[in-house]
């Protein structure tokens, strides 16, 4: 079973081209952040792989059988004609022992994809695959790359190995080198529905109660990614929090004093740094069902959560008043409650 859901024309278009008498080299796989761009190139790089070594596989898009030998070390990022380009571990000496596949969800990485990692590519390039025809080189992202590595990618794109297919993950194509963009076919991966978000969200959390799921999918915004990001975090109960803000006010600023207390220490910080995105997000929805005066109060009230919110970490804001404030924003929707200061 293959880890991709969703994105079914993208995944074709490729499909058919792969099964074409010419494919295009460069690939552009382009989309919001957390949609699951990374895992439909990792799972269409994996197919190619195994198509081009052998033996035939069935047609049923991405699957591959657990047993095929290629397969496994695509998963194990042991096959030599698989290269994935990504921001490095900080501390690589520390990981020096450890296999790729084992390296720690959270480790601090790098800034960018540098040169360096870039130019090493010419000694990959300078000698035929190993098991096919084939070779396929990740880049997750290209929007992370150093200038002066997009420059030497470029050269790269220019004038492709014989061979070898460049699928590049963007999350801001626009941004990206025009020179670049012209020479990739661009996969248009969009958000996913709330059915698919719900699908995958189950299969990486299998126990999660359905309160935690649904607010899960809200949050998310149709990128399983970004939710995932949120998972652990009780968002069912900080939803509810500032549902019942939105609905009934907060008259004697009790449950925004009791909020802000609760996620002020630094023990709770994620969880914090979760509000800051989530209190702006609910006011939007919330503005989405309104009209009229009350439509403008909950743009402006928006307007200056999202200010605050996305000013809080770079200004380092004392975190019990900064959700004290946010909270405000909030409790301002409920009718009647015009007295309500932020």
């Amino acid at each position: 079973m293959t880890a991709v859901i969703g994105h079914d024309a993208a995944i074709a278009d490729f499909l058919s081209a792969m099964h074409g008498l010419r494919m295009h080299h460069a690939w552009l796989m382009a989309g919001p952040e957390g949609v699951g761009k990374a895992s439909a190139a990792t799972a269409l790089a994996k197919r190619l792989l195994c198509e081009a070594a052998g033996p035939e596989l069935p047609d049923n898009g991405l699957d591959v059988p657990e047993s095929h030998s290629i397969g496994k070390l695509v998963d194990a990022h042991t096959h030599p004609d698989f290269i994935l380009l990504d921001r490095l571990p900080k501390d690589m000496k520390a990981l020096r022992e450890v296999e790729r596949r084992d390296w720690p969800a959270d480790v601090e990485r790098a800034r960018n994809i540098t040169v360096d990692q870039v130019r090493a590519l010419g000694a990959t390039f300078a000698l035929m695959p190993s098991y096919s025809r084939s070779r396929v080189v990740l880049v997750d992202s290209i929007d992370d790359m150093e200038r002066s590595a997009a420059n030497a990618l470029l050269k790269s794109l220019e004038e492709p190995p014989q061979g070898t297919i460049f699928l590049l993950v963007s999350h801001a194509p626009g941004r990206l080198l025009p020179t670049i963009r012209s020479r990739c076919r661009t996969l248009r991966f969009g958000a996913l529905d709330d059915h698919a978000m719900r699908t995958a969200l189950r299969r990486s959390l299998p126990d999660i109660g359905d309160a935690e799921l649904a607010a899960l999918v809200t949050a998310g915004e149709g990128a399983p990614g970004r939710a995932l990001g949120l998972a652990g975090l009780d968002l069912a109960s900080m939803d509810a929090c500032l549902q019942g803000l939105a609905h009934h006010g907060d008259p004697d600023n009790a449950v925004r004093a009791e909020l802000a207390q609760s996620l002020s220490a630094k023990a709770v910080q994620r969880r914090y740094e979760a509000f800051l995105g989530r209190a702006p997000a609910f006011i939007a929805q919330e503005a989405r069902s309104r009209q009229g005066a009350a439509l403008a109060a909950a743009i402006n009230a928006w307007s200056a959560a999202r200010a605050l919110a996305e000013g809080a970490i770079r200004q380092s804001l004392d975190p019990q008043m900064t959700v004290f404030a946010l909270a405000g924003y909030v409790a301002g929707l409920a009718p009647g409650a015009k007295h309500v200061k932020a």
